[in-house]
């Protein structure tokens, strides 16, 4: 049937067109013009990599007087020193903006989401807005590199304290930390990293939350656990040492295999399904390997963690973090969570969404103001991605195919890109110098990226028009909407269906404009607008046409989640994968997309790797293989009485924010503590227990 599509669309293609009138109209590529400067960015202050944290055993541990005096001394805990690994993470205290921390006090936080449950390695969100950050912990991280400079930027050591290749750069052994613990106190080993891998990674019936799979470490990538603590990845190229980022947050943070595995269907009698839902929101004390576990879930009103006593990690005169004892996470709107930050009914916020940052930069100005706002570089961006995927991923109907077929089509690609005005989409948002005119492809506000190799097709109508024409589409009906050549869904309008969260105000105000943009053009858009999870399932699986999408790692810094780039494995794409069982049907400028990412995943070479990255920007917006919508900095909200928030943190780069400032580093003075936990002087109960542990 595909065949069909493919012929009647051709023969659209061929309608007699005048190629010389069209080239009248058509714009030809130029640079995108230079941002407005924005004044309001904060400066990083850089650091050198080993500065930040390292791994050793210290003479003496400590930790809240409360956790020894009720917990230890009434033999509830073993000694804090028994809690921790023979060499525990320590962060270096001149990595910290203002020093050694006091324990005590809440950062409360808001959040739009909702939580599906506590299996993340099976797909279920907790929530967003920095809960599964709070409760994860992954084989290396990223999230702090903000602060290092590019040619000392490699992934930090984290669950996996260490990590040696063999000669031939095949072969990667990761040392594990030894007797670090769950938050239950049972050991962590390999047993639970092989588990993340062998039973959710690998298995094709599971999917973890924020994509893993496979091909994200490599086609052809295998593991094995040697012993305990120490497991051997294998690799079909050379040092491919960029896969050590996909290692970080959020690919490759494994869960508590003494819980999940008993539930997985290869152990039980549990459908995947069962499997997944095994955990939901009401079972608390979840086991974790991050700083604080959850211990209580009010429905529309709150998620509260409290500190994990087994956590590893402590500052340099043995510490045991985090400093703050409670984590809240207030379940309200994401317009809200901005609203509250900087009113100080809340102490976080990424302010991300435009539409606020007029009144929030209003308020952050008075001097009264309880929170502080810094902008960071033009990291926040949009873009509409076509689905391109023509061989069956999503079991399109007859005109979901068609669609694809002109998704495919270079001539259409610059008709819809040329018909955007950018500047008006960004105005429609905020007006003054936030937003930029975004062509699409990498994030200015990341090191890879040159203007002078990203081709910009300005705004141009009557030229959108043009190559339309030359697509093979025209108004037949004379409704205003061009329509499928006859042989092709019937010869009806041209409808598009277009993908957005529902959850977010700038998604869904930047879907508008580009409904009513497309429409000038000719093209009926209509929106499939919804929720987080709804709409990440519709991704995933294949079920859309269009997609407003905001950009991801790959786009901000590069060498995080580089595979995501182009579809060099049959999942890594998001928005272009092989059916079941299948192949990517790529095409022509894509296989040379494909080649530059896996060069640049297997280079060591700076230089090399820059120049890469102009080749890749340069194909992708000449071939527009995604279309930018707007881009703008986004600013950390944070409340005054914080300390060890580091300099110039952006809210998204490598992570989130959350990740980024490293929670369990920052607290607050005893003389601005406040009475905000709800749980005072009480630890995490055991698995399924009902609230903390009394």
């Amino acid at each position: 049937m595909r065949n069909l599509y493919n012929i009647g669309l051709a023969a659209g293609l061929a309608l007699s067109v005048s190629v010389s009138a069209l080239n009248a109209y058509a714009s030809e590529p130029t640079v995108p013009p230079a941002p407005t400067p924005f004044p309001a960015e904060g400066k990083i202050n850089y650091v050198a990599r080993d500065s930040i944290l390292e791994f050793k055993a210290l003479s003496e541990y400590h930790e809240p007087d409360w956790v020894t005096e009720k917990y230890v001394k009434t033999g509830k805990l073993p000694p804090v020193k028994d809690r921790l690994p023979k060499e525990p993470l320590v962060f270096k205290t001149g990595n910290m903006q203002d020093g050694i921390g006091v324990y005590g006090d809440t950062m409360r936080h808001v959040i739009g989401g909702r939580p599906e449950g506590w299996n993340y390695g099976a797909g279920q969100t907790q929530g967003w807005g920095g809960i599964d950050i709070g409760l994860s912990e992954c084989l290396t991280r990223t999230a702090p590199l903000f602060q290092v400079e590019a040619k000392d930027t490699e992934p930090l050591p984290n669950l996996a304290k260490s990590w040696d290749w063999s000669s031939d750069g095949h072969k990667l052994t990761m040392h594990l930390v030894e007797g670090a613990k769950w938050s239950d106190g049972v050991a962590f080993n390999a047993d639970d990293v092989m588990f993340y891998w062998d039973d959710e990674v690998v298995d094709p019936n599971v999917s973890p939350l924020n994509g893993a799979t496979p091909e994200t470490f490599g086609v052809g990538t295998t593991l094995k656990r040697i012993d305990d603590y120490t497991v051997e990845w294998t690799f079909k190229d050379a040092f491919p040492k960029q896969y050590l980022y996909a290692m970080a947050y959020g690919t490759f943070c494994p869960g508590p295999a003494h819980i999940l595995k008993p539930q997985h269907p290869k152990y039980s009698k549990n459908t995947y399904d069962q499997f997944k839902n095994a955990f939901p929101p009401e079972f608390m004390n979840m086991p974790v390997m991050g700083g604080w576990v959850p211990v209580e879930y009010r429905p529309d009103d709150i998620i509260v963690l409290r500190r994990n006593p087994y956590y590893w990690k402590v500052d340099e005169k043995g510490n045991q973090l985090p400093y703050l004892n409670e984590l809240h996470y207030k379940l309200s709107t994401w317009a809200d969570r901005d609203v509250q930050a900087v009113a100080g009914a809340a102490d976080f916020s990424n302010l991300e969404q435009p539409e606020n940052f007029v009144a929030s930069l209003k308020r952050a100005a008075e001097a009264n103001a309880p929170a502080r706002l810094a902008f960071g570089p033009r990291l926040i961006g949009y873009n509409l991605r076509f689905n391109f995927s023509a061989n069956g991923w999503g079991n399109p109907d007859e005109r979901g195919q068609a669609i694809r077929e002109l998704n495919r089509n270079e001539d259409f690609r610059k008709a819809v890109t040329m018909a955007l005005d950018r500047k008006a989409l960004g105005d429609s948002l905020v007006k003054g110098p936030f937003t930029a005119i975004y062509p699409g492809g990498l994030s200015s506000g990341t090191s890879f990226y040159d203007r002078d190799s990203t081709a910009y097709y300005p705004f141009d109508i009557e030229g959108a028009k043009a190559e339309l024409a030359k697509a093979g589409l025209k108004d037949t009906d004379g409704d205003g909407f061009v329509n499928f050549p006859s042989g092709t869904a019937g010869g009806k309008n041209v409808e598009i269906v277009m993908l957005v969260n529902n959850d977010y105000t700038t998604d869904k105000s930047l879907a508008e404009g580009v409904v009513g943009q497309m429409e000038k053009l000719g093209l009926r858009v209509v929106l499939n607008g919804l929720n987080g999870t709804q709409r990440d399932a519709s991704q995933y699986s294949g079920r859309f046409d269009w997609l407003v999408r905001r950009n991801d790692q790959e786009l901000t810094s590069v060498v995080q989640n580089t595979e995501q780039l182009a579809p060099v494995g049959p999942r890594t794409s998001w928005d272009h994968r092989a059916p079941e069982n299948g192949e990517v049907d790529v095409m022509p400028f894509e296989k040379d997309l494909v080649d530059i990412v896996n060069k640049f995943v297997s280079s060591e070479d700076n230089d090399q790797r820059a120049s890469l990255m102009k080749q890749f920007q340069k194909i992708s917006t000449e071939h527009i293989y995604n279309v930018g919508l707007t881009e703008y900095p986004g600013a950390l909200i944070v409340n005054k009485r914080f300390s060890n928030i580091p300099q110039g943190t952006p809210i998204f780069m490598f992570n989130w924010a959350e990740d980024s400032i490293v929670r369990e580093r920052v607290f607050v003075a005893s003389d601005k503590q406040a009475k905000y936990e709800l749980f005072p002087d009480e630890l995490p109960g055991k698995p399924g227990d009902k609230g903390p542990m009394n």
